[in-house]
């Protein structure tokens, strides 16, 4: 029980703040709604303190609302609205343990303090809306559903970081093109909101235009850096892996703007890293090279994004060698299923660690018997 004179928190009703702004149809079992005779509904309702000194003073503004009956523990209020661009998005309620009448000096410091949780909490309404957006952009510009051509079997994961970070810019994407061969791609653009999940729509965008009209990764890669001179800020940093496969006979072509290598699993033999080199991010002066890649009946390719293998305990490096490693538990069965793959790939690398990072993950399997 606080002492008389002070806020007191807990169950009773002392200090208390929260989003008291429910309308009638809104309100739940547990909800406080604006139409209703309480302190904090008639201080949303009317944006301006409440303040009642007594149990008769309540009485007589509220009326006999069952609602706000005084109880033994309460004998004076205080209800505050919380303010944002005049329109009340909540509010705070003090309660005392005997009648109490507020100074002028006193309700001067709870406006304020008022004024600072609301100033708060349209922050984080702000940062939420604005992480939503981004996160719907962001998964919008990804494939519903990945095309399954007869000779190959995808599957895709894409795990953004816990809903109190800023979403990032990682995508995946695959398309077929005009020669039946497919498109296989997975992308990270620095930074986090949406910013980054507008580059990486760009980014996307203009890749497919490329990748239409000349697929060759070396082409692809070399217009997407003179997109990048053109448009986007000199500082921004872009990675890429980039694959055109021919379902039907598993040979390629694959080029890399400053990615992580691709897990290769091959049908007969252990999980390794690809030795392709990885080239410059997007935008960065090189001259782009392509490599020639086979995957064979059997045979699984993996394309990620760096939140899989790189956090704030567990450097690239590291993490390269464990997911070679988690890659290497499979039985031969599991890892020729890539969904099966997927699933333990980033359950195995996330495991023991906070997720700091969007994580998204492309397998690539041909069948041994060709579906």
């Amino acid at each position: 029980m606080a002492p008389a004179g002070r806020p007191e928190s807990g169950p009773a009703g002392g200090a208390s703040g929260g989003a008291a702004a429910l309308t009638a149809r809104q309100a739940g079992p547990g909800d406080i709604a604006v139409g209703d005779q309480t302190v904090i509904s008639v201080a949303v309702r009317e944006a301006r303190p409440f303040l009642a000194d007594s149990p008769a003073s309540l009485r007589l503004q509220l009326g006999r609302d069952e609602r706000e009956t005084p109880d033994s523990a309460e004998r004076a209020w205080v209800g505050l609205p919380l303010l944002a661009a005049g329109a009340p998005i909540g509010a705070l309620r003090f309660s005392f343990t005997r009648p109490r009448e507020i100074t002028e000096e006193e309700r001067v410091f709870l406006e304020a303090l008022a004024g600072q949780c609301a100033l708060a909490a349209e922050r984080a309404l702000l940062f939420e809306r604005e992480h939503k957006a981004a996160e719907d952009l962001q998964r919008s510009l990804l494939p519903s559903e990945l095309p399954q051509p007869a000779a190959l079997r995808l599957a895709a994961r894409y795990n953004p970081v816990t809903r109190h970070v800023q979403v990032g810019g990682d995508w995946y994407d695959t398309f077929a093109l005009p020669d039946d061969r497919m498109a296989i791609v997975v992308g990270d653009v620095m930074g986090k909101g949406v910013l980054a999940a507008a580059i990486m729509g760009r980014v996307r965008n203009a890749l497919r235009a490329l990748a239409l009209t000349d697929p060759r990764p070396a082409a692809v890669l070399s217009g997407l850096d003179r997109m990048f001179s053109a448009t986007e800020d000199f500082e921004q940093f872009t990675t890429l892996a980039y694959l055109v496969l021919d379902p039907a006979t598993g040979r390629g072509m694959y080029s890399s703007a400053g990615h992580p290598p691709p897990l290769l699993l091959p049908a007969s033999g252990r999980p390794r890293l690809s030795d392709i080199p990885p080239g410059t991010p997007l935008g960065w002066p090189s001259h782009r090279q392509q490599a020639p890649v086979s995957l064979h009946r059997g045979d699984t390719a993996v394309l990620y994004s760096d939140g899989l293998v790189e956090n704030r305990r567990r450097g690239v490096d590291t993490g390269l060698d464990e997911l070679v490693a988690a890659a290497a538990e499979l039985a031969p069965e599991e890892a020729a299923d890539p969904e099966r793959l997927v699933d333990h790939l980033v359950l195995r690398m996330l495991s023991g660690y906070e997720q700091s990072d969007d994580v998204t993950i492309l397998a690539v399997h041909a069948p041994a018997h060709g579906g």
